[in-house]
């Protein structure tokens, strides 16, 4: 058999983008979800729903944009200067940064001369890569990128967000409430499914989590809104 034709698919690549866009999507459903659920449990009108649903889709696509966007370039500021950092301790000890590459290699199970003629073979064709890699465990595929990062989620959470917002549009007001959170769990378990898929996760476990989670959240705002209704508006 030619290694051509040996199909060897890993899903680890995925992580950054899938990682924002699960959180954005099931964030866009369960929130927006959740605050039409609240303000509809609060006795307030069809109109003052939608509203509220769609400054709700606005307001959360932007801050997820830059929340991702903030929180994964300080990541990568990390990665930076860790990567410049050891560019350093190349420049002042190679002979050192050799021993410490070959001694990760005998911790991970090759003899010392083996690990000490890979460790040479590497650092002689990318030292800084070499390093990155073995050392800090900084790798291209899985690491930060803070725009895919920020596109991913805001157009996942712009995307979640629709579906609650389409069922409000969907379902007569006096069965909003129910109509939306049946609807949004739907669309949650389909998220779940379809990221474990994508990811090679086990789909029960994935599902669970996010229906288990959205249907709490739901929950609990509806109460809210009940409460908020008969404290002040009764």
């Amino acid at each position: 058999m030619n290694i051509s034709d040996f199909k060897n698919e890993h899903f680890s690549h995925r992580v950054g983008w899938l990682r924002a866009a699960v959180l954005g999507a099931n964030d866009g459903i369960v929130s927006t979800a959740s605050l039409i659920i609240g303000v509809a449990s609060a006795g307030a009108g069809h109109a003052d729903i939608l509203l509220a649903g769609s400054a709700g889709l606005v307001a959360g696509a932007m801050s997820m944009a830059a929340g991702e966007f903030v929180s994964v370039s300080s990541q990568a500021d990390s990665e930076q200067a860790d990567l410049e950092i050891e560019k350093k301790h190349l420049e002042r000890s190679f002979e050192y940064e050799h021993k410490e590459l070959a001694q990760i290699y005998q911790q991970r199970g090759l003899d010392k001369a083996l690990a000490e003629q890979v460790a040479a073979k590497l650092m002689e064709h990318d030292a800084l890569d070499a390093h990155a890699r073995d050392e800090l465990g900084i790798i291209e595929r899985t690491s930060a990128r803070p725009i895919q990062a920020a596109l991913s989620s805001c157009g996942a959470f712009t995307l979640g967000a629709l579906m609650p917002l389409l069922s409000v549009m969907a379902v007569p007001r006096s069965m909003a409430v129910v109509g939306v959170a049946v609807l949004s769990l739907v669309f949650l378990v389909a998220l779940g499914m379809v990221s474990a898929r994508i990811g090679g996760a086990r789909m029960l476990p994935s599902v669970v989590r996010v229906a288990f989670w959205g249907a709490l959240a739901m929950l609990v705002t509806a109460l809210v809104g009940e409460w908020f209704e008969l404290a002040f508006l009764v």
